[in-house]
C-alpha cells in the first residue's frame, strides 16, 4: 500500500477546506492514501487531488492524461470521492453498492461519484477495501477491455 509523500499542491488543497468539512475530507483522504495500491501516483488533476496510472506506465489514454483511478474533491454542497474501478466494472459496482446498502448508511452515488457531507456518513472500511482491491495492471486491463 501507498506510503508516498503528499505533494505540496495536494496538501494546500486539503488544508484550504476549513472546519468539519475539511476534517472529513482529510480523514477520507488519509484512508484512501493508506489503502492505495503501489503504482498509482498522487497529484492534482482537474482541480482536485487524485491518484492515477502515470503516463510513464500507460501512455495510451484517450485524452493523453494519466488514467484516473480515485479522486477526492470538496464541492460546493458536498464532498465527493470518485471511484473509477467500480464505475468501470459492473460486478465491482454491484458488490460495492450491495456492501454499502448492508451498512444502513444512505448511498448518494452517481456513476463514479460517492457524495457525502461528513465522514460519519461514509464507511471508511468499504472505501479502503474498494481502493485496495484493484492493482494498476488490473485497472489498465479493465480500461483496455472497455475501450476495445
Amino acid at each position: 500500500m501507498s506510503s508516498s509523500p503528499v505533494p505540496a499542491d495536494v496538501r494546500e488543497y486539503l488544508d484550504s477546506v476549513e472546519g468539519d468539512r475539511g476534517d472529513s475530507l482529510r480523514e477520507v483522504f488519509d484512508v484512501v492514501h493508506d489503502a492505495m495500491p503501489e503504482g498509482f501516483e498522487l497529484a492534482m488533476s482537474f482541480g482536485m487531488p487524485g491518484w492515477a496510472v502515470p503516463l510513464s506506465r500507460y501512455p495510451q489514454t484517450y485524452n493523453k492524461k494519466p488514467l484516473a483511478y480515485v479522486s477526492l474533491a470538496a464541492q460546493k454542497k458536498y464532498l465527493a470521492l470518485y471511484l473509477m474501478a467500480p464505475y468501470s466494472d459492473p460486478a465491482q459496482d454491484a458488490a460495492f453498492r450491495e456492501e454499502w446498502t448492508a451498512t444502513g448508511l444512505p448511498l448518494d452515488m452517481g456513476k463514479s461519484c460517492l457524495r457525502f457531507t461528513s465522514v460519519e456518513k461514509v464507511d471508511l472500511g468499504i472505501i479502503a477495501r474498494t481502493v485496495a482491491a484493484t492493482s494498476v495492471d488490473e485497472f489498465i486491463a479493465t480500461y483496455e477491455r472497455i475501450r476495445g
